[in-house]
């Protein structure tokens, strides 16, 4: 497929960046906590990064001025805005046999019965068409409607009132395991935070496998995407992790010489539900990830769980090299970004949760609360849920057993 002018700039842009700094793609991808291939296929313009904030890292780990990082946003926005045009028109490629019902025989009555309901009174007269004192009939008929109307003013009270005791109650068809979260951090003052933050929750295991839940059957649903376009995917799906979410937090600070401590991270779970039943879909296409970057491992089936640092692994090259898990703190600058992943699973529960970053800087203290664009993260487990891998041959979704996998 011919690449687009735009996306063909912007992978020219990145390529200029890594011939400029002079590592190997294992090398600089390890410090993006990205793998070597999916760092190649950045420079060559097979894929363009969902988010700006890989890029971004990169172009700092670089050095590259504000000028030039400007220019790549910009370039990368217009690929972006590209990459997007050519991946929407593909999952509409299997129209389901939907039954449109055009119905055919009410072309007439549809004008009468969506305007005023007592024209079908009309009828009533029908049968005694001789007398005149059909005019008094219209408004005891108007008579019979207006009289609920103090009732349906109480019933509306009552529902707001309902409503209310709902909101301060909370929701009873639900298990809370932590405080719904604030409308504001518990951070002392209404200053900006000292550090910026950007959130990918649209993440694979490896930029390879992962799972969603949907519910919708397999002759609904559009092939697997390419990682890059897992957002846009899973967004028309209405798709929800299955198993486990990954979320990478990338943080940088705003001054490059007063560093901000971060403290710790905790997990707070909103609330939970009996896993969703609906179909598992694996996005595996057969890529293999060399580098599994350090994490935080979180276990929601747990009754308060906890973000643990875990050890990675870099399989780029002759022999396997762990990672070194690192516990907090950490500290951020304008020149020395750091970036948290967390894998969140669970088997058990179908969970909404989101995470709260402790920090310090020249005096000051507070949280930030991290969520998925202002909602909780939602992560469901998969267990017992029919699994759907897809046959690209065929040009479909076939089960496990079909396909010759397990588990």
């Amino acid at each position: 497929m011919p690449k687009d002018a735009t996306v063909e700039e912007f992978a020219g842009l990145v390529r200029a960046l890594k011939a400029r700094d002079g590592r190997s793609y294992e090398a600089l991808g390890r410090r993006l906590s990205v793998s070597a291939s999916t760092l190649h296929r950045y420079c060559s313009g097979a894929t363009v990064p969902e988010e700006f904030g890989v890029i971004d890292r990169l172009a700092v780990l670089c050095g590259a001025d504000e000028e030039e990082r400007r220019a790549l946003e910009a370039a990368w926005t217009e690929a972006d805005r590209a990459r997007r045009r050519a991946a929407s028109p593909v999952p509409s490629r299997t129209p389901v046999p939907a039954a449109p019902e055009p119905n055919p025989a009410a072309p007439e009555p549809n004008p009468a019965a969506a305007e005023p309901s007592p024209e079908p009174a009309a009828p009533e007269p029908g049968p005694t068409p001789a007398p005149e004192p059909t005019a008094p009939k219209a408004p005891r008929a108007r008579t019979r409607r207006v009289a609920p109307a103090p009732l349906l003013v109480a019933a509306a009270v009552a529902l707001v009132v309902l409503a209310l005791a709902a909101a301060l109650l909370g929701n009873p068809t639900r298990t809370a395991s932590a405080p719904a979260p604030a409308a504001t951090p518990p951070g002392r003052t209404a200053a900006p935070l000292p550090f910026t933050w950007t959130v990918g929750s649209q993440l694979w295991q490896g930029g390879c496998g992962h799972t969603y839940l949907v519910d919708r059957a397999p002759r609904a649903v559009a092939p697997p995407p390419v990682a890059a376009d897992s957002g846009a995917w899973a967004g028309t799906h209405g798709a929800v992790h299955g198993g486990e979410a990954l979320v990478r937090i990338t943080l940088q600070g705003r001054s490059p010489s007063d560093a901000v401590v971060l403290q710790a991270l905790h997990v707070r779970v909103v609330d939970r539900a009996a896993p969703l039943p609906w179909n598992a879909y694996r996005m595996d296409n057969g890529c293999g990830g060399a580098v599994t970057p350090r994490h935080f491992a979180v276990d929601l089936d747990r009754p308060r769980p906890l973000a643990r640092p875990v050890d990675g692994v870099d399989a780029s090259g002759a022999e396997v090299r762990t990672i070194p898990a690192v516990s907090f703190p950490y500290k951020v600058t304008s020149s020395d970004p750091e970036e948290l992943l967390v894998s969140a699973r669970t088997a058990g529960c179908d969970c909404r949760w989101y995470l709260e970053l402790e920090w310090s800087a020249g005096g000051r203290s507070g949280t930030a609360r991290i969520t998925d664009g202002g909602k909780p993260f939602r992560t469901s487990g998969t267990r017992g849920r029919p699994a759907y891998v897809y046959d690209s041959v065929e040009g479909l979704w076939i089960t496990d057993a079909e396909s010759g996998q397990t588990g």
